[in-house]
C-alpha cells in the first residue's frame, strides 16, 4: 500500500473505532452521517468503506451525505464563475494541465488579460447568478506587477459589483504578494492539492506537494479564505484519495473545489477516462463528510463523468461552477441554474425566479413517420 499523505495519528487513530457502523452485514450511513454531525471524524476504514460500497449502496450513500449539507448549507448553492485571465505558456509540468509545457492541446493562449477586459468577464458570470468570480492564470506564480494589475482590476470589479466574492489563483504566492491581494479586496485564494503526497510525483515533476501547501499557508496568513480542493480520474488509488481527503480536513480549508479529469488530446493524460458517475458520487460524499462544514465544490469534468447525475451531486455538494472551464467548454450557464432551481435549490444572492413553463408551443409532436419508423428520428 502506498505511504501514508499525513501522520498515521491524524489519519488513522481518529476515534475508538475504526470499523463503519454496520447493520448485519450493510454499513449504516445515516449512522455515520451522525457520527460526523456529532462531530466525530470520519475513520480511514469509514472513509474506505465509502469509496468500495458496491453502486447499489449509492443513493443511501448520497442520502446520508446530503443529511450533512443540508445541516450546514440548507437548500442553497453558490454559484461560481472561472475567469481564465492568462492562459498557457506555463512553465511547469502539470501532466493533467492542457497548459503546461507538455500539452500540445491546441489550446487559445493569450498573455494576462487587460484590465477592463477582467472587468467585463467577470460582470458576466455576475450577470449568470455568480456571486464569487474565479480569476485564474497560468504560470509558476505570478510577479509583483501581475498582482498590482490583478489587484487594480479588483478594484474595479467590486466598485461596480459591491456583493461580489473575488477568488484568485495564480499559482505559487509569496507573502507580501497575499497581503497586496488581500488589500486589493480579494476574498479567497484557490491553491489545489491536486493529490496525495505520495502520488504527487507522478502528476507533476516541477513543483512538489510541500510547494503547494506552502502557498495555502501563505493565503491563509494573509487573512485570505483559503480554498484547496483535488482532481480525481488520474490513476490515484483508494489510498490516495483517502489521503487527500483527510489533508484538507487538517487543512480546514473553507472551500474544497472537487474536479475530474478532463484527459484533453494533447496532455499526457489523453484517453484516460476511467471515473464512472457512480465513483464520482463515491468521491463527492466522502469530501462532504471529511469536511462538512466546508464549501464543496463541484468544478471541471461534471459533464463528462457525472453526466446525467449531476442533479445528484448537487444533494452532496453545495456549490458548483457555471459555464466554461479554463480550455475546455461546460454547460450553458442557463442550463446550469435551471439544474439547481429544478432540485428545489436556492442560488445564493440571485432573485427566486422559478416557474413552471408553459408547454404549450414547446412540445414537439411526434409524427406519422416517427411513429411506424421510430429508428428514423
Amino acid at each position: 500500500r502506498r505511504g501514508c499523505l499525513i501522520s498515521p495519528r491524524a489519519s488513522r487513530t481518529l476515534s475508538s473505532s475504526t470499523s463503519p457502523p454496520t447493520k448485519g452485514d450493510i454499513v449504516d450511513w445515516m449512522q455515520l452521517a451522525d457520527g460526523v454531525l456529532e462531530g466525530r471524524p470520519l475513520t480511514r476504514d469509514e472513509a474506505l468503506a465509502i469509496l468500495q460500497a458496491p453502486d447499489a449502496e449509492m443513493p443511501s450513500i448520497v442520502a446520508a451525505a446530503h443529511r450533512v449539507r443540508r445541516r450546514y448549507f440548507g437548500n442553497t448553492v453558490k454559484v461560481n464563475f472561472l475567469v481564465n485571465i492568462k492562459s498557457g505558456i506555463c512553465p511547469e509540468d502539470c501532466h493533467y494541465c492542457s497548459q503546461s509545457k507538455l500539452s500540445k492541446a491546441p489550446i487559445d493562449k493569450y498573455p494576462l488579460m487587460k484590465g477592463e477586459d477582467i472587468i467585463t468577464a467577470a460582470r458576466r458570470g455576475h450577470e449568470f447568478g455568480a456571486r464569487r468570480v474565479c480569476l485564474v492564470a497560468s504560470g509558476r506564480g505570478p510577479s509583483d506587477a501581475d498582482v498590482a494589475h490583478i489587484g487594480g482590476a479588483v478594484r474595479e470589479v467590486l466598485s461596480e459589483l459591491p456583493d461580489a466574492e473575488i477568488c484568485a489563483c495564480l499559482g505559487l504566492l509569496e507573502p507580501q504578494q497575499a497581503a497586496a491581494l488581500k488589500d486589493a479586496g480579494v476574498f479567497a485564494y484557490n491553491h489545489n492539492l491536486n493529490t496525495s503526497e505520495n502520488y504527487y510525483n507522478e502528476i507533476c515533476e516541477t513543483h512538489d506537494y510541500a510547494d503547494r501547501m506552502q502557498t495555502i499557508g501563505v493565503a491563509r496568513e494573509s487573512g485570505l479564505s483559503p480554498c484547496a480542493g483535488a482532481l480525481f480520474g488520474m490513476g490515484e488509488s483508494d489510498d490516495d484519495i483517502v489521503d487527500v481527503a483527510f489533508a484538507l480536513r487538517d487543512l480546514r480549508a473553507d472551500s474544497v473545489p472537487v474536479n475530474f479529469l478532463i484527459p484533453i488530446q494533447g496532455t499526457p493524460l489523453a484517453g484516460r477516462w476511467e471515473l464512472t458517475p457512480a465513483r464520482c458520487l463515491q468521491i463527492l460524499s466522502l469530501m462532504r463528510l471529511t469536511n462538512p462544514e466546508s464549501e464543496v465544490r463541484i468544478a471541471g469534468g461534471r459533464e463528462h463523468h457525472l453526466k446525467s447525475l449531476q442533479p445528484m451531486g448537487l444533494l452532496i455538494a453545495n456549490s458548483i461552477f457555471i459555464g466554461d472551464y479554463l480550455t475546455a467548454k461546460g454547460q450553458r450557464p442557463e442550463d446550469d441554474i435551471a439544474m439547481i432551481r429544478d432540485l428545489g435549490f436556492e442560488v445564493l444572492g440571485a432573485a427566486d425566479e422559478r416557474r413552471i413553463d408553459d408547454a404549450a408551443g414547446g412540445v414537439a409532436l411526434k409524427s406519422r413517420e416517427e411513429r411506424l419508423f421510430p429508428s428514423a428520428n
